[in-house]
């Protein structure tokens, strides 16, 4: 098998019910040129089998077991053993638009000083196991980002929307394994740091799960993990106004999940107190995020979740 332009790797942990349809997203891509690596993070489920019968059935697929260890060092044992010129994550209850990877190579093929890039992220609620169609969709700063645009409020929202060229992620040593949340954040802002680019492609072709018990919802520790990044990057002064646009970011997330209206009631506060220029800076979108949160008072989380997803 010659080179491949890309490496698909999936970390995978107790994912045999999103697997396959996952999976399915990557095969159907309208451009073919690539491997896909199922990283099994040590399941306790129907994962590696559910895997290993997908492999059965297209030679382009691998499986490779490692103990539990986490999401990022599933993810870097997979690019690893990678073998394309550019890396895509995508985690294993997420999906993609058919056109997908043809967007990313013909975006890097048209800039060969592009060391990533990402596109928008379609939100969409996880109604018993099935994706429903995406109400709101993330927006893509114009150009190549700065360190605001990534550490403030990340563009690129989740590690299934992000593309790399594979060689660059190896010289920036991977996702960092000390971190649960904001890993993906550190290492856009170390690529910034060492003067890589990173571009967005104003496209929706992710679609991200929206599950109310996911890891992505436990918003305190999203949050506190936040912070912990954020003052390794950001001066003192800084801080607050940028804490304000992320507990904006947090509020809408909160609605979009159908979490209790108290949990986003709760992060519009923390951000208004923190900066109230900062969280209202959005202009329309901070309008209507403190809408939601008082709308969406009288609706109960299904509700939320449908409307504000």
């Amino acid at each position: 098998m010659s080179t491949p332009i890309f490496s698909v790797i999936i970390p995978a942990y107790n994912a045999a019910t999103t697997l396959r349809s996952t999976v399915e997203t990557v095969l159907s891509q309208s451009l073919s040129d690539f491997e896909v690596l199922i990283i099994d993070d040590g399941s306790t489920d129907d994962t590696v089998r559910v895997a290993l019968r997908i492999a059965a059935e297209d030679m382009r697929v691998r499986v490779v077991s490692q103990p539990n260890e986490g999401v990022s060092s599933a993810r870097n044992f997979g690019a690893e053993l990678a073998k394309g010129r550019l890396l895509a994550f995508l985690d294993a209850d997420d999906q993609w638009a058919p056109d997908k990877l043809e967007r990313h190579h013909a975006l890097h093929d048209a800039d060969p000083m592009l060391d990533a890039s990402f596109a928008q992220i379609e939100f969409c609620a996880d109604e018993e196991g099935t994706m429903a169609a995406g109400r709101t969709v993330s927006s893509v700063p114009q150009g190549y980002l700065d360190m605001a645009d990534v550490v403030t409020e990340n563009p690129v929202c989740t590690a299934s929307n992000f593309v790399i060229d594979r060689e660059v992620f190896e010289d920036l040593g991977g996702f960092s394994t000390r971190m649960r949340y904001a890993e993906d954040q550190e290492i856009l802002a170390l690529l910034l740091s060492e003067g890589g680019t990173l571009l967005g492609i104003d496209a929706p072709l992710v679609r991200y799960r929206l599950s109310e018990g996911g890891l992505s919802c436990d918003f305190e520790a999203m949050l506190d993990g936040w912070r912990s990044f954020a003052c390794n990057w950001l001066s003192e002064g800084d801080l607050a106004p940028a804490e304000a646009t992320y507990c904006r970011y947090l509020t809408r997330r909160a609605l979009r999940s159908g979490a209790g209206i108290e949990v986003a009631r709760s992060f519009a506060r923390r951000g208004l107190a923190a900066d109230r220029a900062g969280f209202m800076a959005g202009g329309a979108r901070s309008i209507l995020t403190l809408g939601g949160v008082v709308a969406g008072g009288a609706m109960p989380g299904s509700l939320r979740r449908a409307v504000f997803a």
